[in-house]
């Protein structure tokens, strides 16, 4: 996770909010799950957060409008573009019943507050965390599949031999896995020779 800028809702957006609340006040009992309108402004959300997923801060081609107030936790939210967080498919998927208050909001995560560890790829919380946002913090990394489970690691793990195999340069890296590219830059700077582009990528 990194920082990102808050997305400012599209003006067609409030007609498709409209049309969702209406139904909501139509079926104040249902435990059906309400209609996606919030699918149409996936693009736009997208957009907004660089098409960088809002947990694992790497650039996704399978995003998703999450709620990051679920909608089990309150419907009444379903139709909030400020609830709106742009999320890889598999990681909204995790998060259905993870209740906002025990992990982080992106919208709330500055610089420097996680990193990725080389050569094992694993998403960390760093020092730079507020004392009084850490437990939040080291929680995300617990219920969201983010941090050390597998399906992340090899995601890091495709740009990572792309670098290295001279696929992509650090810039490329940093508009599409912008932790990844920090985690090599700071590598580099304490190893000058451990981390150029070519080099044998080093075992996990």
């Amino acid at each position: 996770m990194r920082p990102v800028a808050r997305v400012a809702a599209p003006t067609t957006f409030a007609t498709a909010s409209r049309r969702g609340n209406d139904w909501l006040a139509r079926n104040p009992n249902s435990t059906a799950r309400p209609p996606a309108y919030w699918r149409e402004f996936n693009i736009d959300l997208g957009r907004g957060f660089k098409f960088l997923c809002g947990y694992m801060a790497q650039w996704i081609t399978e995003g998703t409008v999450d709620h990051f107030v679920s909608i089990n936790e309150d419907r009444s939210r379903a139709y909030d573009w400020d609830n709106y967080r742009y999320v890889g498919g598999w990681v909204n998927s995790s998060k259905q019943n993870v209740a906002s208050g025990d992990i982080l909001d992106p919208y709330e995560v500055e610089e420097g507050w996680f990193e990725i560890l080389l050569p094992t790829l694993e998403l960390v919380v760093t020092s730079k965390v507020p004392p009084e946002k850490r437990a939040r913090a080291e929680q995300t990394l617990n219920r969201l599949p983010i941090g050390r489970d597998a399906r992340a690691i090899k995601k890091r793990g495709i740009y990572y031999d792309e670098y290295l195999n001279k696929e992509i340069d650090l810039a490329q890296l940093w508009r599409r896995a912008p932790l990844l590219a920090a985690a090599i830059e700071k590598r580099q700077a304490t190893r000058p020779d451990a981390m150029n582009p070519g080099a044998e990528r080093p075992a996990v």
